[in-house]
């Protein structure tokens, strides 16, 4: 009498549900398409909290409204020294940009101290798009004098290289993602339909979830950027993409067992539904840990993400099943399960973790150690790394902006490109006039007074190159030698000196924060603490060796280079995405020891986790991998370190060494639970992963 009950009511459950993400769709995806509004480029609301190079900026918009504009900055540049030709063309070219100035305003032409080159310089006016700007400024240089080089940089000309580099990046990564699942689907389930409904619910979670990151922008102050809405669809299709893969995986098990499919998708759903969500949750929390975070960026891409992970598990857990049970068996099509009938033999893949289980029953110990070893000498490569991204070194290929900075190194002063910016009280600006005595200062520009007369503007020429470890020591000097006067000290290098430092506090503080969520959560979940602490330095040995291995390749692509919060990202990834391998691995493991004992019951978990989870591994690195295809130098990095990562973390780390290890141990492991006892029928199914064809 229940069963039928059951049936009927999930039955509702899935028409219920396709009216509920219809409707839903309805709301959020128009909202999808307006993301663009709310994706920030202010680097007050990119820069960290509280910091002077922060609230220099912000008292110079005060005092000086639309100081901060975007400035271009024009290179000419003759080895043989400048003509007359190309001083004429320069101030042609000069009168020609005033009609692309804020109030028609051009800064005096700049001619170095070697005759070779000088700089034309002008604010963008308030209506002027950086892109188009530097489009027409190009396009008037065409005309220079033979042998005369020009270039477009000053934070105008970045901006615009920025924009050419990840315009249409979500479009980009959408695509590229959707191609890279829909080949592995194909090719997991040997089907021309099956993969379609998977990649359709996943794909309408990436569009849901990013009009809700449009409404956290919009509404609760979340700073969006560009890279953040990247990484959230790259997670959303490689995280839902797993959960698809389990939980399909179990109902076509449970559809060779029952005749009705409602019946067959109600008990798949029941029991795959507590790992999905003990993974959903670790993932979710583990991202929210980044709201203890220095840098505003970083701070915002924690609630992005969590959105993203929260959306992707209510999609995969509610349409996805509506969708597969509502449209039939024929889905699986011409491998269509049916009641009654054994599933067809998984010889190869089948052999494949049996061999593995064979090998780990053989040498447990040698297994773990050899594979600790192994890991921990490819961490070494993390040596590969050079802490420090600067301009030139943002993107896998010279830019234009670039090439200008270049060129300006080459004949004016180190810090000429990006001068100190020192904001401070008109009382206190004779004494900051006196900053060329700091050692480090080229020289001292005379002071702007704000039209209310009470603020001063003095620029600092450093006498090395803005992203120097010199040009941070002279704006430290400079710090300390006009503390207590009310003066701030700001621009490119500060900014560089303020986020180095705010990223060092947060990798220091957040990946712990991060470890503690996934200890909690493996505590709970294995009701256990021995196996969580293993499982917890197994995780963290992963990172590092992804971290070395990462670090090699990088060496190799000539791009060693990276930016500080590079590490924290790599952990935050790799440890709450990787842990969901380890977490479907162990409930599984947990349930067979208690049915054939310590040592079977491992062999037995990786046996028939093998493929499931092997699966599951390669969509979410190939989907991260990805990030390869966008010029940009921390987008290859993070792409690299993920899909080393998770490779390991799949092929290697869940495979051999936490199996062997815990083998090993013994059932000392499950202290202090109770050992090769049944656990309670509440526990979490053996289903949490399942048979893949």
């Amino acid at each position: 009498m229940n069963r039928p009950r059951s049936v009927s009511r999930f039955r509702l459950l899935a028409w219920g549900a396709l009216a509920l993400w219809t409707a839903v769709s309805a709301l959020l995806i128009p909202l999808a398409g307006r993301s663009g509004e709310i994706v920030s480029k202010d680097p007050a609301l990119l820069l960290p909290r509280s910091s002077e190079a922060t609230r220099a900026l912000l008292a110079e918009r005060l005092a000086f409204p639309g100081a901060d504009t975007p400035e271009a900055v024009v290179v000419y540049v003759r080895a043989t020294g400048l003509t007359p030709a190309d001083r004429a063309a320069a101030d042609a070219d000069r009168t020609a940009f005033a009609a692309l100035a804020k109030d028609g305003r051009i800064a005096p032409t700049a001619v170095s101290a070697d005759g070779q080159a000088l700089l034309v310089s002008f604010p963008l006016r308030k209506d002027g798009d950086p892109e188009a700007v530097v489009k027409r400024v190009k396009a008037g240089l065409e005309d220079a004098p033979p042998g005369l080089e020009t270039a477009v940089t000053g934070s105008a000309g970045a901006l615009s290289d920025i924009s050419d580099a990840v315009g249409g990046t979500d479009t980009t990564l959408l695509l590229s993602a959707a191609l890279v699942v829909a080949i592995l689907l194909l090719i997991t389930y040997r089907s021309p339909s099956m993969w379609i409904l998977p990649l359709f619910a996943v794909g309408l979670a990436s569009q849901i979830a990013t009009g809700i990151v449009f409404l956290l922008g919009k509404h609760a102050g979340v700073t969006v950027t560009e890279d953040a809405t990247a990484l959230m669809l790259i997670m959303v299709f490689g995280v839902g993409t797993d959960y698809a893969l389990l939980l399909i995986a179990r109902y076509r098990e449970e559809l060779y067992r029952h005749e009705d499919r409602f019946a067959a998708m109600a008990v798949a759903v029941r029991h795959s539904f507590p790992a999905i969500l003990a993974s959903a949750g670790t993932v979710t929390v583990g991202m929210l840990c980044l709201l203890a975070a220095r840098m505003n960026d970083v701070r915002g891409f924690g609630p992005i993400a969590a959105a993203g992970i929260v959306v992707a598990f209510a999609v995969m857990t509610t349409l996805l099943p509506a969708l597969l049970v509502l449209l039939g068996r024929w889905v699986f099509w011409p491998f269509v399960p049916r009641a009654g009938r054994a599933p067809k033999a998984r010889s190869r893949a089948g052999g494949v973790w049996e061999r593995a289980a064979a090998l780990v029953d053989r040498r447990p110990r040698r297994i773990w150690v050899l594979s600790t070893l192994a890991l921990a000498v490819l961490s070494l490569g993390v040596l590969g790394f050079r802490p420090g991204l600067t301009a030139e070194q943002t993107y896998t290929e010279k830019v234009g902006s670039v090439v200008g900075q270049e060129l300006i190194a080459q004949h004016y002063p180190g810090g000429a490109s990006g001068p100190a910016r020192i904001i401070v009280p008109v009382d206190s600006a004779g004494a900051v006039s006196g900053a060329a005595k700091v050692r480090g200062v080229a020289s001292v520009g005379a002071p702007v007074i704000s039209a209310d007369g009470r603020t001063a503007r003095i620029d600092a020429v450093l006498a090395d190159p803005p992203d120097s470890e010199a040009a941070k020591d002279t704006v430290d000097r400079l710090r300390n030698a006009f503390h207590g006067t009310g003066a701030l000290v700001g621009g490119q290098t500060a900014t560089t000196l303020d986020v180095e430092r705010a990223s060092h506090h947060d990798n220091l503080v957040v990946p712990p924060l991060i470890l503690v969520v996934v200890l909690a959560v493996l505590v709970l979940l294995l009701r256990a603490v021995v196996a969580p602490i293993l499982l917890a330095a197994s995780v963290v040995l992963s990172f590092a060796a992804a971290m070395g291995a990462a670090g090699l390749l990088m060496q190799l692509l000539g791009h060693p280079h990276f930016i500080p919060s590079l590490p924290l990202y790599g952990f935050l990834f790799l440890v709450t995405l990787g842990i969901d391998y380890t977490i479907f691995l162990m409930t599984r493991a947990r349930e067979e020891v208690a049915v054939r004992g310590h040592r079977q019951g491992v062999l037995t978990a990786l046996t028939v986790t093998g493929g499931v989870i092997t699966s599951a591994g390669i969509v979410l690195a190939a989907t991260f991998a990805t990030l390869i295809t966008l010029p940009i130098v921390m987008a290859l990095q993070i792409g690299a370190i993920v899909a080393i990562g998770v490779l390991l973390d799949t092929l290697v780390v869940r495979t051999l060494l936490i199996p062997a290890l815990i083998i090993d141990v013994g059932d000392r492991v499950w202290w202090p639970g109770r050992r090769n006892a049944r656990p309670p029928a509440e526990r979490l199914s053996r289903d949490a992963v399942d048979l893949v064809g």
